[in-house]
């Protein structure tokens, strides 16, 4: 008996209930996080930053888990998140930045491809064609994201 063949439309829908599932997690974790004493009121600008900055990793490592590794976007991502958490508890003050990795591969001198490079998660040392169907699967999870997101500011706006 061989199994059904995921379609498209249900691998989508998969990662869009995993990526809600993981970020209604994560916001409930933030939304438990007590204030350190000292710290400036909830409505100060450094303190709403503060939390968007929290927001927005919480979705980006919700949709690359939701994704899991099959994808190199994901995890460079999840890579990412991982060391900046680190460096972030280990010593307060000082900010990391990713170092980028050299490319092995021959560059091609297309300006367009390096852009690409720069905006997708890993994307620096990756082949062309790679980086294309790469770049396609990020876009269509980046899209889930914002049509995931939207749904759950709308729920809470109306309530």
């Amino acid at each position: 008996m061989n199994p059904k063949p995921l379609s498209s439309t249900s691998i989508t829908s998969t990662i869009k209930s995993r990526f809600t599932q993981g970020f209604l997690r994560a916001l409930k974790r933030i939304n438990r996080q007590k204030p350190r004493t000292g710290t400036p009121p909830p409505s100060s600008s450094r303190e709403i930053c503060k939390r968007y900055l929290k927001v927005k990793v919480a979705a980006d490592a919700s949709m690359a888990c939701a994704v899991g590794s099959r994808r190199a976007w994901s995890r460079a991502m999840l890579r990412k998140i991982r060391s900046q958490s680190t460096c972030v508890k280990v010593r307060r003050r000082t900010r990391f930045r990713m170092k980028k990795k050299e490319s092995n591969e021959k560059e091609d001198g297309n300006p367009k491809a390096m852009e690409l490079r720069k905006l997708v998660p890993g994307g620096e040392a990756m082949e062309i064609c790679k980086l294309l169907d790469e770049t396609a699967h990020y876009i269509k999870c980046l899209s889930t994201q914002v049509k995931v997101m939207r749904r759950i500011a709308d729920f809470y706006s109306s309530n």
